[in-house]
């Protein structure tokens, strides 16, 4: 039930192609947090609708304002619609939440007391344990930050998926959710540049 947490903390682990950006990360940690609840059976799916469950809300702070979010009345949101509406500013949300109990620090680096800050990973249990379920490649963790463009090692990984039908539904529309942010990203971009050639001095 901790899987949105681990995938925060992977996210947040050093590594040579840079940090993995907000947006992707936090549709991504929504993702996650859809898999957790169904895992509770908080919640069920009927093909992309999101249908409450017989189990309870969960104990965990960020976890239960998931589920405190829930639409529990028809017409059900679907799957997709949760990622966006969930997704807006999650990560942030997590970072918050990651500080406040210990789990991430600001350090510096170099011996002078200012600079740029950074937010660093405190050693903690919870650490080693996201870090125990990377390294053993755990399905469903592994695909959601394959989502975001985390891989252990290089090259393309042909890992297992989830087995699980519902939890598979949640995967694919975290891909798809993260492409389509990227197509958003690329478009702005092809017009901001064309807005720029417009005013430029021939």
């Amino acid at each position: 039930m901790d899987t949105a947490k681990d995938l925060f903390t992977i996210a947040l682990e050093p590594r040579p192609e840079g940090s993995v950006g907000q947006g992707d990360l936090s549709l991504s940690l929504a993702g996650a947090e859809l898999v957790d609840l169904l895992r509770a059976g908080t919640i069920g799916l009927d093909g992309d609708l999101i249908v409450p469950g017989p189990g309870p809300d969960p104990d965990d702070r960020l976890l239960g304002a998931a589920a405190s979010a829930l639409v529990r009345q028809v017409p059900y949101e679907s799957v997709e619609d949760w990622l966006w509406r969930r997704g807006r500013d999650l990560a942030a949300a997590y970072q918050a939440a990651f500080e406040e109990d210990g789990l991430l620090a600001r350090a510096r680096r170099g011996l002078l007391n200012f600079g740029a800050e950074r937010m660093e990973l405190v050693d903690t249990p919870a650490r080693r344990l996201a870090q125990s379920r990377w390294q053993e490649d755990e399905p469903v963790l592994a695909a959601l930050a394959a989502a975001i463009g985390v891989r252990r090692g290089e090259g393309p990984q042909d890992g297992a998926g989830p087995d699980d039908e519902a939890v598979a539904t949640v995967v694919a529309a975290v891909n798809d959710a993260v492409m389509e942010l990227e197509a958003v990203r690329q478009r702005r971009s092809i017009e901001n540049a064309a807005f720029a050639n417009v005013w430029r001095v021939p």
